[in-house]
């Protein structure tokens, strides 16, 4: 049985997310910074551990610039 890596309890079957590579519980699986409870594909990932992707990882990681971590551009 895989071991969440968060509360390093064994997870069954019905109760696993995987993400990460790894199995984790669904309540487990939460954001490094602000404790929000995620979803596999819904959040980021930096040096393994889970982050929302706002607005946690774009405010800590993002590249820096105009608007939102830099993604907004000026339209001419």
């Amino acid at each position: 049985m895989p071991l969440c890596p968060s509360c390093n309890k064994e997870v069954y079957f019905v109760e696993k997310i995987t993400s990460l590579g790894k199995d984790w519980h669904r309540s487990c699986l939460k954001c490094e910074t602000c404790n929000k409870t995620l979803t596999s594909g819904e959040h980021a990932e930096h040096d393994g551990k889970p982050y929302c992707k706002e607005p946690c990882y774009s405010a800590l990681f993002a590249p820096g610039g105009f608007g939102h971590a830099g993604t907004e551009h000026y339209r001419y």
